[in-house]
């Protein structure tokens, strides 16, 4: 298959920094758009790769996955969009299509694993995908997202994953007008779910656990602030939430959230990989019928009905734009939540 040489920022091994480096783009096929990326989100899952913390990153590796770009060449059976339209790709570049998760829009729960933006098999080029920190990027056309005409660009690349992985778990619990909803954390993810959930008619709580918080809560749509680490106000609030959105990315203790569930109520975890500690008490679920899950991201239906749900109530992410250059001065601010609320690269300064 022909390809094209692109600049992108990428690593060849975990202890390095990033650094300018050329990858291969195949050509457009029949079903495939082209799209010149304008800007770029930064995830704490682009670090992780980076820096292999799961273990499981194949080098050199280009992070990226939250994607708004312009469509530059489209193939000859696309229909979604046309050149000159402004575009994003989120999380996923591909799903098998067949099994029945991909039949219910479920893509990223494919039961024959989903390909990732980056870090996965590329099934066209053979060795790994690359993400958006790169000039361009070829996507399948049903894995590619229209953009509303209204939204702020740059704004919108961290939709594509922070806004998806809150707005999926608020839509499966439909979260609606009345709905007490609470969300742990306000950081990237915990500023996007207070936004959607309040988008979306609930009463939303914020928990912190230290003040100082509150004003950047209000400001962003929040009706009240809960410091959970003081005893009065968490016995408050006991049994009062619906639904809770827990953000936080590393090992913390959910029991002191769980006994702020009403009956039926559930608490999602977005945030952290791995293992709870200290254990999960089941008392206080078995009691309430209450629970503790997960969710992933949305497929592309979700992801689509999420755009333009921020389209109609023109909610975009609050950002830092930052050079290509400063990424790995942004990684180390990250790792302190140096930053309100999210990074966005602005990619024209890959050209400089």
């Amino acid at each position: 298959m022909k390809t094209n040489a692109v600049k992108a920022y990428g690593t060849s091994a975990p202890e390095n920094d990033l650094a300018q480096m050329n990858i291969d783009r195949r050509e457009v096929q029949a079903k495939d758009i082209e799209i010149e990326i304008m800007y770029c989100g930064v995830c704490h899952s682009d670090l992780h790769t980076a820096r292999n913390d799961w273990g499981f990153t194949t080098y050199p590796a280009v992070p990226g996955h939250e994607i708004v770009g312009k469509v530059t060449r489209v193939g000859n059976e696309v229909s979604k969009l046309k050149v000159g339209d402004f575009a994003a790709v989120g999380c996923l570049v591909g799903s098998c299509g067949t099994c029945s998760s991909c039949q219910q829009d479920l893509e990223q729960y494919c039961l024959n694993g989903w390909v990732g933006t980056y870090n996965s098999t590329d099934k066209y080029l053979g060795g790994m995908t690359y993400g958006g920190y790169s000039e361009k990027i070829v996507v399948e056309e049903h894995f590619v997202l229209k953009v509303p005409e209204n939204l702020d660009l740059a704004a919108t690349a961290p939709l594509l994953c922070a806004g998806i992985t809150t707005w999926s778990p608020l839509r499966h619990w439909k979260v609606g007008k009345g709905t007490r909803v609470a969300v742990v954390g306000l950081g990237g993810l915990g500023h996007m779910a207070i936004k959607l959930a309040k988008g979306l008619g609930a009463d939303v709580t914020l928990f912190s656990r230290s003040p100082g918080k509150e004003k950047d809560a209000f400001d962003l749509g929040a009706d009240a602030v809960v410091i959970s680490t003081d005893d009065v106000q968490m016995e408050a609030v006991k049994g009062k939430f619906d639904l809770i959105i827990d953000t936080v990315p590393y090992v913390h203790d959910v029991n002191p959230y769980v006994g702020t569930l009403n009956i039926n109520g559930t608490l999602v975890l977005v945030g952290y990989l791995g293992g709870l500690d200290p254990i999960l008490n089941t008392v206080p679920l078995i009691m309430g019928r209450k629970a503790v899950a997960a969710s992933l991201i949305g497929g592309i239906a979700e992801t689509q009905e999420m755009l333009d749900f921020c389209g109609e109530h023109n909610i975009v992410s609050e950002i830092e734009l930052i050079k290509i250059q400063d990424i790995n001065h942004a990684y180390e601010r990250m790792l302190k939540s140096d930053v309100r609320y999210r990074f966005v690269i602005d990619m024209a300064s890959l050209k400089a």
